[in-house]
């Protein structure tokens, strides 16, 4: 078995275009903060190729492919000296680079997804690693540059859209396992899939649509008290100050 999107020429220049402009938003992270010339490669290699070499590595592939592909890696770079030299246009393409990491996001869920899968994965398994595929850059970045993760940070959908991507990546080659899904039809199905990823992570950003938080709640019932005592909820700072007076 091969990962239908590795196997097309068009797609494997998509995936080189991905791992450009996605190492593009590490590497401008890391200009933003000031850094020099080294920090910007190191984190632009990371950003781009970082969730990767967590997925081979969790696979047990050695070396990654982060550092074993020369192509990948060279891309990598050369996005990093991209955006030490035109960092100031970049930065102004706010909706193209937003695209462009939605982009990436959907091609490394799907690739890490079904990567895991020939690999003989379980289906849960799988999607671990397809998610480190797609979030494990830019957890890796904000890490390096101080901040806090992206994927943490965020509140419009980001890893949703991936989780998403990668279930579905299950269904489609389990279906080719169980021979019910021919290999064109699955490499259709991995571009639907990629698609669904970017256009829930741009509708997300554009409607901004963001995931609910904890429930907000105003009272506590707690066991063993009357079902008609409530009581408030107090915040802590409020509880010190009354605890000073």
């Amino acid at each position: 078995m091969e990962v239908a999107l590795e196997s097309n020429g068009f797609f494997v220049g998509i995936e080189y275009l991905a791992t450009f402009f996605c190492g593009m938003v590490g590497g401008l992270a890391a200009v933003r903060k000031g850094y020099d010339i080294f920090a910007i490669l190191v984190t632009t290699w990371l950003t781009a190729l970082g969730g990767g070499i967590i997925r081979d590595v969790l696979l047990g592939e050695l070396p990654p492919v982060g550092v074993s592909d020369k192509g990948l890696v060279l891309t990598a770079l050369l996005a990093a000296v991209t955006v030490a030299i035109a960092h100031p246009e970049i930065n102004r393409l706010k909706w193209s680079m937003l695209s462009l990491d939605a982009l990436a996001l959907g091609l490394y869920a799907v690739n890490g997804t079904s990567k895991a899968m020939m690999y003989h994965m379980s289906g849960t398994t799988s999607i671990f690693l397809g998610m480190f595929t797609a979030l494990g850059g830019g957890l890796i970045r904000d890490m390096l540059i101080n901040e806090v993760p992206v994927v943490i940070r965020d509140k419009h959908w980001y890893a949703v859209p991936s989780a998403v991507g990668c279930v579905l990546t299950v269904l489609v080659c389990k279906g080719v396992n169980a021979g019910i899904v021919g290999f064109p039809a699955e490499v259709v199905l991995d571009v639907l899939i990629v698609l669904l990823v970017v256009g829930m992570r741009l509708v997300s950003e554009i409607f901004d649509i963001q995931l609910p938080g904890a429930l907000i709640r105003h009272n506590t019932y707690l066991p063993g008290e009357s079902k008609y005592l409530k009581r408030p909820v107090v915040h802590p700072d409020e509880d010190d100050k009354s605890e000073r007076r």
